[in-house]
């Protein structure tokens, strides 16, 4: 069923939510005097929390599309915009007392983090290739502007030079591909393309299309060979700043390459939670290579560096490429697996780029060194990020391991023995860094004096993201409904 305009109004409560704040940011900005106006923090965590409730309470069915087709409602985009809202507030909340946005103008950079969200809205929702470029670019677009965001920083200007250039070049490249599926079916419905490409395409041109759009979603998520940006954007964006980009606008990547791909190039098939390849692109091998590359690479580089931000980025590279092997799986275990891993994601890796914060507060650095006998100067802190890199490791009993296992069981079970082995080593390899920084914590005499304190507010906040991380490692049956619900409405 799709609805017009005025019809779909209803359903769009979370996108006018963000925009509205947006909005009322850019007022603020342009009267407000003080550049770290409280109230400009205020409003923004007032209006994701708006937005992430209006998303949680929309009502998702099989499958609606608003605004003559341009976009979806279903189950999976209600999912993947509450996981995005989520984000969002918890980085609105990591950017108030990061030492360095102190000077710098909270409103701008608060609207630029909602245009994002709102891109990251959109995008999850997109069944039309218009509105889907249309929406990659409101999330790539404010994020150039939020890499660049410490303008009298080196780093940070290298790191926004490069994301634009990359970026431009993947959005090319996709758009092109996107040209020719139209070229081919004439229609930019997403689910008409998929159709006419399964009633019998040229093979080539449908290649060489897929080629193209992997290009810029694999941009998008950093996958291997397209990588090439994060580690240079990540250490030189404000550290809120790269949080946010290795959660939100990853998976909202995740989100459309699932739909996108799952929608034109296969098909549900006879039995209950399976696909089938409606075209003769034989995308899932690959992607498995993909996958295969992506994690190596990732987890590899990531030893040698001593930049905690350098090395979080190589480690979320990697996360991607373990992601990605239940999207190669065709089934919907394997998709419930990337869903419930994206969870588990959000809390650990979110929490760790937290503590870095707390810890570069008080150094006014981001080196691995810094956090040297970070065990007795702030216990809380150190313990929490021994947690964190833990289950991003995937050791139980925390929530990462849990995330393994569904993507390394669904993985063997449809008898791709050599991506689960080649994940299964690359864990191994990610518990030496990870271990590394731990070890520092704990190890080594402190190279900063003095106790580093923590306030009660993050505090509470690192409570906030240690529980969940402990607690979906034993006890993740409600996490695990809730995505299998999400993929049975997009199977719908």
């Amino acid at each position: 069923m799709s609805l017009g305009n005025l019809a779909s109004l209803p359903y769009f409560l979370p996108e006018f939510a963000v925009t509205a704040t947006i909005l009322l940011l850019i007022v603020v900005h342009v009267a407000g005097r003080n550049r770290r106006s409280p109230a400009a923090a205020l409003l923004a965590m007032v209006g994701t929390g708006s937005a992430l409730f209006f998303a949680w309470m929309t009502p998702a069915g099989a499958g609606t599309g608003l605004f003559e087709g341009m976009v979806v409602l279903d189950g999976f985009a209600v999912f993947f915009k509450v996981l995005t809202a989520l984000a969002t507030l918890i980085v609105v909340f990591m950017s108030i007392d990061c030492y360095e946005l102190t000077d710098k103008s909270q409103a701008e950079y608060y609207i630029f983090l909602l245009s994002v969200l709102l891109g990251m809205f959109l995008l999850s929702s997109a069944s039309d290739i218009v509105m889907l470029y249309l929406a990659l670019e409101l999330v790539s677009i404010p994020s150039y502007l939020l890499a660049g965001y410490l303008k009298g920083k080196d780093l940070s200007n290298e790191a926004s030079t490069k994301y634009v250039v990359y970026g431009a070049t993947a959005s090319g490249v996709m758009i092109y591909g996107f040209s020719l599926l139209y070229g081919m079916t004439g229609s930019t419905q997403i689910s008409v393309i998929g159709n006419a490409l399964a009633s019998g395409t040229s093979a080539l041109p449908a290649l060489l299309a897929a080629v193209m759009v992997t290009v810029g979603f694999g941009y998008k998520i950093a996958a291997v060979p397209f990588h090439m940006w994060s580690p240079d954007v990540y250490e030189g964006a404000p550290i809120p700043v790269t949080a946010f980009l290795s959660v939100g606008p990853k998976a909202a990547g995740f989100a459309i390459l699932v739909r996108f791909f799952y929608t034109v190039f296969a098909s549900p098939e006879g039995a209950e939670g399976m696909w089938k390849l409606s075209s003769s692109v034989d995308w899932p091998f690959l992607f498995a290579v993909l996958s295969a590359v992506t994690m190596t690479v990732g987890n590899l580089v990531a030893i040698n560096q001593s930049n905690v931000k350098r090395l979080l980025a190589y480690s979320s590279i990697a996360h991607a490429g373990y992601m990605m092997m239940g999207f190669v799986l065709l089934t919907s275990v394997g998709l419930k697996a990337i869903l419930f891993y994206l969870i588990v994601y959000l809390f650990m890796n979110l929490g760790a780029f937290y503590v870095v914060v707390l810890v570069a507060n008080g150094s006014r650095s981001e080196e691995i060194s810094d956090f040297s006998g970070l065990g007795t100067r702030a216990p809380l802190a150190a313990v929490s990020l021994a947690v964190f890199l833990f289950a991003l490791t995937g050791i139980p009993p925390f929530s990462g391991f849990i995330g393994k296992v569904y993507l390394f069981a669904e993985v063997i079970n449809r008898g791709v023995y050599w991506l689960a082995l080649v994940a299964a080593l690359n864990s191994v390899v990610s518990l030496y860094y990870y271990a590394r920084i731990v070890k520092v914590m704990f190890l080594e005499e402190p190279v900063h004096t003095g106790e580093l304190t923590v306030a009660f507010v993050p505090r509470v906040m690192l409570a906030i993201l240690v529980v969940p991380t402990l607690l979906f490692g034993v006890y993740w049956e409600p996490v695990i409904r809730i995505a299998e619900s999400s993929v049975r409405l997009l199977t719908n």
